[in-house]
């Protein structure tokens, strides 16, 4: 089993910035199939930003030059940092971990951030 925890969420003025992290914990194979999605009230869960198997990145055309996912191995950790933050973009952030030897996809249980105008 792989236990993931956000934090960092929080209350923001458009324009600011948060960092985000998620923490992994349990039967980790590895954190490079690790991303950030997230949901807004009324709409589906999107993808963010994403680490791709090989180590390249992936982001949603609307965040991609504000938003930054990193990771640190060692620590288990993947962090987004969220520049120029704007209103659409408050939602609950959620962290994902697909495990490539068994196909299970794993969920935080999310962190809210939002952002006032």
């Amino acid at each position: 089993q792989v236990q993931l925890v956000e934090s960092g969420g929080g209350l923001v003025q458009a324009g600011g910035s948060l960092r985000l992290s998620c923490a992994a914990s349990g039967s980790i194979f590895s954190i490079n199939t690790m991303g950030w999605h997230r949901q807004a009230p009324g709409k589906q869960r999107e993808l963010v930003a994403s680490f791709i198997l090989g180590g390249t990145t992936n982001y949603a055309g609307s965040v991609k030059g504000r938003f930054t996912i990193s990771k640190d191995n060692a620590k288990n950790t993947v962090y987004l940092q969220m520049n120029s933050l704007k209103p659409e973009d408050t939602a609950v952030y959620l962290c994902s971990l697909f495990d490539t030897r068994t196909g299970s996809l794993y969920w935080g249980q999310g962190t809210q951030v939002t952002v006032s105008s």
